[in-house]
């Protein structure tokens, strides 16, 4: 078993849904592309078709090498082998199919970065997490919305991925609204550990006092970010 197929990695098998995917990111001659997750390299040919540059990663040195050798010829592309989560490399446009079990430590560097738009490709019950509202919101939805526009692009079934996940993935297009540090989302995350406490008590965690009865699931998203924003002061 590869590091890819233990992270819960399914390779992309249908060149129609790869070919939605690199057009939804609307790629122009302007834009470095950055892919995590090149796997067999299906979307390979389809992003640099229009980009000036496409860095695409993969862990697996085998699948590296799968690809380095089918795609040798095209000029624009800058195959590595290694983990793209630890690249500095300037991007605009990202493009994943992020592995379920790495899809929240994924977003979160993603928010940190600076970009134009990203296509992601999500198992759906990940996609419901970051849109869950209301008394069911969580620190990645929290998180997410505050600092990018989130459109559903489209419902891709299992049977287009080999071996076929257990349940469908969805394909997401990020806009970026705020870009935001790394201690506000670990702040965001520890606020959640205390879910169940009212407000005031969260605070006195932190040392601080506020008069609240109220817990977070009474408050909006962009509340709960003013909150983590306060904690953080010194």
């Amino acid at each position: 078993m590869t590091r890819r197929q233990s992270l819960g990695q399914h390779f992309l098998i249908s060149q129609s849904v790869a070919k939605q995917i690199a057009t939804a990111a609307n790629i122009t001659k302007d834009d470095i592309v950055l892919e995590i997750g090149t796997g067999k390299g299906i979307l390979v040919p389809f992003l640099c078709q229009a980009a000036n540059k496409v860095i695409s990663f993969e862990v697996d040195k085998d699948l590296y090498e799968y690809s380095l050798a089918k795609y040798s010829t095209i000029s624009n592309l800058d195959l590595r082998c290694g983990d793209g989560f630890e690249a500095a490399d300037n991007f605009t446009v990202f493009v994943s199919n992020l592995p379920y079990s790495e899809s929240r430590k994924a977003l979160e560097w993603l928010l940190q970065k600076k970009f134009s738009r990203a296509i992601i490709m999500v198992q759906k019950e990940f996609a419901h997490k970051i849109a869950s509202k209301g008394k069911e919101k969580r620190a990645i939805s929290v998180l997410a919305n505050y600092a990018v526009d989130i459109e559903p692009i489209m419902s891709v079934n299992k049977n287009n991925f080999y071996p076929p996940p257990k349940v469908d993935s969805v394909v997401l297009r990020l806009v970026p609204k705020k870009r935001l540090s790394k201690k506000l989302i670990t702040l965001v995350n520890n606020l959640f550990s205390y879910k169940r406490k009212k407000i005031q008590n969260i605070y006195k965690q932190f040392g601080k006092e506020v008069k609240s009865d109220k817990r977070l699931g009474d408050l909006s998203g962009d509340q709960i970010i003013e909150i983590a924003k306060q904690i953080g002061k010194n």
